[in-house]
């Protein structure tokens, strides 16, 4: 039998592109239920996260439930399950001193006709009159310049905070500062200042102020706090500096009381020493004339 269809005609049960017509309905009526499961997936997921979920937290946080929501969709900061702390500190930076080609130049000059001046009518009362203090109050006579210099201008702009020291800083100009600095720095080095006393200990307390200790990361003490060792410029002399004074220093850095330590080093050191290694080697450094 001939088939006489025309070119253009085609079979009831065949689509237009050649499939059978009943597989493109099932084809059909599959993607429809996929895409409502994937639909219904979402909505119950969005439930489950936005509504459910924070409805049962929200009451831990002490949230209305549009905070709650909100905050589960990432649109207002913190935790359906946690309060809020409410920030009130103000933030500064550990320390904001500048080290200018002027400053340096001061610092650099050593003894000052400024710096004395300074010196006797501000600092001499606590330091004494040749910067050598007998109680709690740091020793400044033969301290470096720029360690000087660095906790004065930290004082100046509340990196460091003392009742007395803090009015007096911020009295002073950078330039003033640096002039008291430099004068101390270089003044009444004959009177066995910092830097100028004999050092007895017991071994255990030796090898952490000249090797350190390298199974807690502990560098040793004097690769810093000695002139001419190659350390942080500010980084203080303490050979000579009362116990007291330092003791109270590395418990104050310890506990997080003074922080204005640059990259939090002292910081850290103070906490893995003992308390018992930190009076031994306040004791050690306070050394003997």
């Amino acid at each position: 039998m001939v088939d006489d269809l025309p070119d253009n005609a085609q079979e009831p049960d065949r689509s237009p592109a050649g499939t059978p017509a009943e597989n493109r309905a099932v084809d059909r009526r599959w993607r429809l239920w996929a895409a409502g499961v994937v639909v219904l997936a979402l909505s119950l997921a969005g439930l489950l996260g936005l509504v459910v979920i924070p409805a049962r937290q929200r009451e831990d946080a002490g949230l209305t439930m549009s905070h709650a929501m909100r905050r589960a969709a990432g649109l207002e900061a913190g935790s359906p399950a946690v309060a809020q702390p409410l920030g009130r500190s103000t933030s500064l930076p550990v320390s904001q001193v500048s080290w200018d080609p002027q400053i340096m130049q001061i610092l650099a000059a050593g003894n000052t006709r400024r710096g004395a001046q300074l010196a006797a009518q501000t600092c001499a009362a606590c330091h004494g009159d040749r910067g050598l203090s007998q109680t709690n109050i740091p020793s400044l006579a033969g301290q470096s310049p720029f360690a000087i210099y660095k906790q004065l201008h930290d004082y100046r702009t509340d990196a460091r905070v003392h009742p007395q020291m803090t009015p007096v800083a911020k009295q002073l100009s950078p330039q003033d500062l640096a002039a008291v600095a430099a004068y101390f720095a270089a003044a009444s080095k004959e009177y066995a200042a910092i830097g100028g006393r004999d050092l007895i200990g017991e071994p255990h307390t030796e090898r952490l102020a000249w090797e350190g200790d390298s199974r807690r990361r502990i560098p040793a003490c004097l690769s810093c706090h000695l002139n001419g060792v190659g350390g942080p410029i500010e980084t203080p002399v303490i050979i000579g500096q009362s116990r007291e004074y330092m003791i109270q220093q590395m418990n104050a850095y310890a506990s997080g009381a003074r922080k204005n330590d640059v990259y939090g080093r002292m910081r850290d050191i103070s906490k893995k020493l003992t308390p018992q290694e930190r009076e031994e080697l306040a004791r050690y450094f306070q050394g003997t004339l």
